[in-house]
């Protein structure tokens, strides 16, 4: 491809060189560089790529996108200078690889929680309705039946684009995948185009990125404002925000709720640890998934495949089969009946929704136990905040290590247990080593019990120092149950 064609619906300042340059690869990592390449220098959260663009250069590109000009130029390179080289990027790359949003329905997800298991929901929904499907996700990256790991929420614009031209060559007919907050900031999802958009909700989280809640907010509501007529606008209308996403966007707008009026609606009739019984716009379907927060995320996706045309008995004969996301209220049981719930569960709201619904299957006489840390080098704030949220909803609290990254995981325990109150201290435990803390609160629980394992949900690692060290909550848990068989 030659670099006009690249450069289609971007704005451009200024160039130097021939932009009939043929074009052999992109990037933005200047080590991924190469001879006959187009290397764009995004200013990232942590480093600017401009000051890689003379490596890059070393490393053969043709041609630097950036937003400044080098000091230098060399006869046999072209140099292109753009406003928004994030921007740039997001289209470049949806060009170099033959704008393939366009060529399959693409539904983005955004909000606080719930992305993963409306989206996973969604592809595994598709698929029982007979289609080709992709998924996009913090858990992984799927092409139909193939499995691809996924390092990011959303990948960076490069990988996501050559990920959406895998789906079109393997036949995809749709594409559901997460949008992140960040991913809307940093332009990684600038041109594509999008069939719909769903949000889930918006609460405490990242602000340790955003700044402010408000400037939060106005990264998702971004996503929706960016959508185009012929594209649906799915909300929560339950969720205080939820209305604000809709205020500028041209899409055809469409609400889901439990309380609110709502173009869909739906009740929860059974709640049991097994899954429930739900009234979805008068029509009654039995579901895996459990609590009101999964009741919300079956209505969103319900929503969106009534709006991408699918009938209504055959969505909700195939929603009573299909299995949410990894690591999201995952049931396990011990031989004598100890019952453990691995979630992914990482911020306060996130946290209280998990345990509001343990409270309220749970029988009088079953006691709940929760182990629960949070991440290092991220959002500080919410630490006492989530320490607190368990300790009032729980029976015993086993504070311990997330992925305490670059800090000390005892500085952060510290951090968590200020958000326990004075008279709550004597049911609150301090276990660093997340094995050991789980192993406590299973010795701690009686047969009948419940477990909550929070905060890792389907991660399969534990990383500390920037090492990524094998570590499974799940896989922990039925080492313990088998041990205590033996």
């Amino acid at each position: 491809m030659i670099l006009k064609e690249l450069l289609h619906a971007i704005p451009v300042r200024d160039y130097k060189g021939d932009l009939e340059t043929p074009v052999e690869s992109i990037c933005l990592d200047s080590r991924k560089a190469a001879p006959g390449g187009l290397f764009v220098a995004v200013r990232g959260h942590q480093t600017d790529g401009h000051l890689f663009v003379e490596k890059a250069i070393a490393a053969g590109v043709s041609i630097v996108v950036v937003e400044e000009y080098p000091n230098t130029f060399l006869a046999d390179r072209v140099y292109i200078l753009v406003d928004d080289s994030s921007y740039a990027l997001g289209v470049i790359s949806s060009n170099f690889y033959g704008r393939p949003s366009n060529k399959l329905k693409l539904v983005g997800v955004t909000g606080t929680n719930g992305k993963t298991t409306i989206a996973t929901l969604l592809f595994n929904l598709f698929k029982k309705l007979g289609y080709q499907v992709g998924l996009l996700s913090t858990v992984q990256n799927q092409i139909a039946d193939r499995i691809i790991p996924s390092t990011h929420t959303t990948p960076d614009p490069v990988s996501l684009n050559a990920l959406l031209q895998e789906m079109v060559e393997e036949g995809c007919d749709y594409c559901f995948m997460e949008v992140s907050s960040h991913a809307i900031i940093q332009q990684r999802i600038a041109g594509l185009r999008f069939a719909g958009g769903i949000f889930s909700n918006i609460t405490h989280d990242h602000l340790d990125f955003h700044g402010t809640f408000s400037n939060y907010i106005a990264a998702k509501k971004k996503f929706f404002d960016d959508l185009d007529r012929f594209a649906f606008a799915l909300t929560n209308t339950d969720d205080k925000n939820g209305m604000v996403m809709l205020q500028n966007s041209f899409a055809h707008k469409k609400t889901y709720g439990l309380q609110q009026l709502a173009d869909f609606k739906a009740k929860i009739l059974e709640n049991h640890f097994d899954g429930m019984l739900l009234d979805i716009d008068h029509q009654q379907v039995w579901v895996k998934l459990v609590g009101e927060f999964n009741a919300y995320n079956i209505l969103a996706v319900y929503g969106a495949a009534i709006l991408l045309e699918q009938e209504t008995i055959k969505v909700l004969t195939a929603l009573s089969e299909v299995s949410g996301a990894e690591g999201r209220f995952e049931t396990l049981k011990s031989s004598h009946g100890v019952i453990a719930i691995v979630d992914y569960a990482h911020t306060p709201d996130a946290v209280e929704n998990v345990l509001e619904t343990v409270q309220k299957l749970r029988q009088p006489n079953q006691q709940i136990f929760t182990v629960l840390g949070c991440g290092g080098d991220r959002d500080k704030t919410k630490r006492p905040e989530m320490a607190e949220v368990a300790v009032r909803l729980s029976n015993k609290v086993i504070l311990t290590s997330d992925n305490p990254r670059s800090e000390d995981p005892n500085v952060i325990i510290k951090e968590m247990e200020a958000g326990v109150p004075v008279d709550q201290k004597k049911h609150v435990f301090s276990i660093t080593d997340r094995r050991e803390a789980i192993r406590a609160a299973f010795h701690l629980a009686q047969p009948g019990d419940v477990i909550l394992v929070a905060g890792k949900g389907h991660e399969k690692y534990q990383e500390i120092n920037g090492v990524k060290n094998h570590f499974d909550d799940k896989e922990e848990l039925i080492k313990i149950f088998n041990e205590h068989n033996a």
